[in-house]
């Protein structure tokens, strides 16, 4: 057994449905005749909690209707999910986390049921048991508190873990743990993530630096 952890982001991280999310948002604000462009949603949405979002999204409403807003969003998300594909490479990297049993778990902002669904959909609702969401936390991210608490329900430390992450956002909450942290480019450039405090960006799990880097523990056990 190796002392390690592995902590995954779950939208865009270890599945690319962000133009879901673009698309549920576009459906919901076509209500108050306004439109939202991909690069609004990068910028103004992406990684960032619901509550957060709507105060942002909708200032015209009440905040006591912005629960109802955020759950209408999230249920046309959920319906529009049907078969996800997960990010390539990403089988094989917890297949070699399992057969190490090496830790693993998702930290996430998307609420409990969009993330029980997606990660039903994938087929890894029965292999990743840890799962953290950033709503049910007295801070979410870009709070480092999610991924503290990713760390301590796995007995982990930073120090023995490695994050995965594809928001500005999500780099920053990881990172701010102490986490060496990979994003993802699903949506930004290296210089951005790197910026926001990643140390490695790369396209999909298959990327050789990464197995390279992951042999290495091995070797250092």
């Amino acid at each position: 057994m190796i002392n390690f952890s592995l902590l995954f982001d779950l939208d865009g991280t270890l599945c690319d449905t962000d133009h879901l999310h673009h698309e549920a948002f576009s459906t919901l604000l076509k209500e108050f005749g306004r439109t939202i462009t991909r690069d609004e949603y990068k910028t103004q949405i992406m990684g960032r909690p619901n509550d957060a979002i709507m105060r942002d999204l909708l200032p015209e409403v009440p905040v006591a209707r912005h629960a109802h807003y955020a759950d209408r969003k999230e249920q046309m998300f959920r319906d529009s999910l049907d078969k996800l594909t997960p990010t390539p490479g990403l089988a094989e990297l917890l297949d070699w986390a399992e057969r190490h049993a090496i830790g693993v778990a998702v930290v996430t902002n998307a609420p409990r049921p969009n993330a029980e669904q997606m990660l039903k959909g994938l087929g890894l609702d029965t292999r990743i048991a840890t799962l953290v969401i950033g709503a049910e936390l007295e801070r979410a991210k870009p709070d480092p508190l999610p991924y503290l608490t990713g760390l301590q329900l796995l007995g982990g430390t930073a120090d023995r873990a490695l994050a995965f992450e594809d928001s500005l956002p999500g780099i920053r909450a990881a990172s701010g743990a102490g986490i060496p942290t990979y994003g993802i480019r699903t949506a930004y450039g290296d210089a951005e993530m790197r910026a926001a405090g990643a140390t490695q960006t790369i396209t999909d799990f298959a990327d050789a630096g990464l197995w390279r880097r992951l042999n290495a523990i091995l070797s250092a056990a």
